[in-house]
């Protein structure tokens, strides 16, 4: 059942959950399956059997960049590493950059290919050089997907091959797919360094790349992320953009053709930009919170967890702030302890409280300090 689900993500210190209005009818979204999220919320605009389980193609490819990415975030690989071309690798079929068994190339370059030209020779390649085996590698897939709640997804190769009989059970979903797309994007920016590249070369500039997501150059805004296609999966995509602040993740999954699967995305896209906008509160001139018996006389406040409150485009000129804060607070002061409040509201409607935290600890003074101080202030006050 085609519907849209407009609500305002859930946080922590949620005042009073109010639906997002958005205006427009219903979309009509080409495909199989769609998904509309917004990457600083995960706020689902938008779903079309969003659940259920289909195969991704090379959309599966998403993941396996995720791994790349977490490996040389976390110091475990790096982007100038030679990686080395297996049998395995260089055998893999579908898109590829026809690597020969023995040739080496930097990660960054294997990146690249995987982005722009969806290799799979290259995917497989760099399976190997971080779990040791395509088939390690691919558990961690699974695993990974878990710790993101994808529940309805099952990967069998890092590529989205599915020539093989085993590759039948090889699913994802469109929610799942946009879940992974956002932790890609949310966590490693970096990466869209390769996939808002249009065109460039590897081998020293002997092998052109040519990117198979069309949107990178004819959609404003595009941030990538990844196309995929096979016969019975049909044409999938994970399509982002990013206009006025705001980032979205439009999927869509089985079109029958390319510029259907393209004309889908780029609907949801603008359905999102026209009816929505992120907000994103600043905290400015709070002045710091005086602190009783510390060992400093005040301290400086920041917003807790808070990733930003979606709103109905309508809404965004009337937005405005308020902010409380506790008069003092007594040592010892915690970092991240609460001391005050952010509400955003909408005239007189409140759309979120945000939690004002303290952005250091501040130890409480030993007893030798509080007399040496108290001194002092005695001898100040007799001059």
């Amino acid at each position: 059942m085609k519907g849209i689900r407009r609500l305002l993500a859930l946080g922590l210190f949620l005042a009073v959950l109010t639906p997002v209005q958005a205006a427009g009818a219903e979309l009509s979204v080409a495909g199989k399956s769609a998904v509309l999220m917004d990457v600083a919320t995960g706020t689902v605009l938008y779903e079309s059997n969003a659940n259920e389980p289909l195969a991704p193609a090379s959309v599966t490819k998403i993941m396996t960049m995720l791994l790349i990415m977490e490996a040389v975030d976390s110091g475990s690989i790096s982007m100038t590493d030679q990686v080395t071309a297996s049998e395995t690798a260089a055998a893999k079929g579908g898109s590829q950059i026809y690597l020969k068994a023995g040739e080496t190339m930097s990660v960054s370059d294997m990146l690249k290919s995987i982005a722009v030209s969806s290799a799979n020779d290259c995917a497989c390649a760099m399976a190997e050089h971080i779990a040791g085996s395509e088939e390690a590698f691919v558990a961690r897939m699974n695993q990974r997907a878990q710790e993101l709640g994808m529940k309805n997804t099952h990967f069998v190769n890092c590529t989205g091959l599915d020539d093989s009989p085993e590759a039948a059970s090889h699913k994802t979903t469109a929610y799942d797919i946009a879940l992974m797309s956002r932790e890609l994007l949310k966590n490693h920016p970096k990466i869209k360094e390769f996939t808002t590249i249009w065109m460039d070369t590897v081998r020293n500039g002997t092998f052109g790349l040519s990117n198979t997501n069309k949107l990178i150059r004819f959609y404003q805004g595009a941030t990538g992320l990844k196309t995929g296609y096979t016969s019975s999966a049909g044409y999938c995509l994970s399509a982002t953009a990013q206009r006025d602040g705001m980032e979205l993740i439009a999927v869509v999954m089985g079109a029958d053709t390319s510029q259907n699967r393209n004309a889908a995305c780029k609907q949801l896209l603008d359905y999102g930009f026209a009816n929505f906008a992120l907000i994103q509160p600043e905290l400015t001139e709070t002045g710091d919170v005086p602190v009783r018996l510390g060992t400093q006389d005040g301290v400086p406040v920041q917003m807790g967890d808070f990733s930003g409150l979606l709103i109905d485009k309508s809404q965004k000129s009337s937005v405005t702030t308020q902010v409380t804060l506790e008069e003092v607070a007594t040592a010892p002061v915690s970092q991240g302890q609460r001391l005050g409040t952010l509400k955003v509201l909408s005239g007189d409607q409140l759309l979120r409280e945000v939690p004002l935290v303290a952005a250091q600890s501040v130890p409480r003074m030993t007893w030798g300090a509080m007399f040496v101080k108290v001194l002092k202030q005695v001898a100040m006050a007799k001059v």
